[in-house]
């Protein structure tokens, strides 16, 4: 396990109140537990002070010129992993729904070699913040889908945190779905044939900002990463054949 190289990657778009202490839970969990970890935090072009915050604390960081949305922010956090020869990369929101504490059991299935892609889900224990009720009908929703299109069961489908061995890193390198990609990219992980594991997690709700997802949002939300899965799933069956 030492021997390996770890990036956390922290998206952030207007996390000002959140981020620090985000940043902070992974160093005192690295310390901790001796995880070869270092971490890095993405400003999708915040307009609050969340650039200035970064700017104070002990990580890596990159601070995007226009805001590309969460697909676009993580993409840079991985081409950011994949160039720089790490072995995985993890991604934690900055908005302290994922607690650090959780990184060790996301990380052991890749240290074991049993998975590609870990997925940490609220739902295979149900303890803590469970979203929602608008959320968790379209994540059971997502859960059909991807039932239907790659045959998998993934009970956490937009969870945001979740790790990536090299393998998967190389792939997300060259193209990771954008704006709402948890979803989508699942259908493309599967179709890649890459080893897919959920591990129980607990989640918090959000220590500060606001989710980019409203009740009016969500309607759409849904019908978009449905067009945007499909069209993963079409473009990626196409080129396998």
């Amino acid at each position: 396990m030492k021997s390996l190289r770890i990036l956390v990657v922290v998206p952030c778009y207007n996390e000002q109140s959140s981020v620090a202490a985000v940043v902070e839970d992974i160093r005192r969990v690295k310390i901790r537990r001796g995880l070869p970890v270092d971490t890095l935090v993405v400003n999708d072009c915040s307009t609050d002070n969340t650039l200035a915050v970064v700017r104070t604390l002990d990580c890596l960081h990159l601070d995007l010129p226009v805001n590309l949305g969460i697909g676009g922010c993580m993409q840079a956090g991985y081409k950011y992993a994949y160039r720089k020869g790490y072995d995985i990369a993890v991604q934690i929101d900055g908005d302290g729904q994922h607690p650090a504490d959780g990184l060790p059991k996301l990380l052991e299935p890749l240290f074991d070699d049993r998975a590609d892609v870990v997925i940490g889900s609220r739902f295979l224990e149900r303890k803590g913040f469970q979203s929602s009720f608008a959320r968790r009908v379209g994540i059971r929703y997502f859960r059909w889908l991807n039932q239907l299109l790659i045959h998998k069961t993934v009970h956490d489908s937009t969870s945001g945190f979740r790790a990536f061995n090299r393998k998967t890193l190389e792939i997300v390198n060259r193209y990771y779905p954008d704006e709402y990609p948890e979803p989508e990219a699942i259908v493309q992980f599967g179709l890649h044939k890459l080893r897919l594991l959920e591990v129980p997690v607990t989640m918090e709700e959000r220590r500060g900002g606001a989710s980019s997802i409203t009740f009016i949002r969500s309607i759409y939300y849904l019908f978009k990463v449905t067009l945007g899965t499909l069209f993963v799933y079409v473009r990626l069956r196409k080129q396998s054949l």
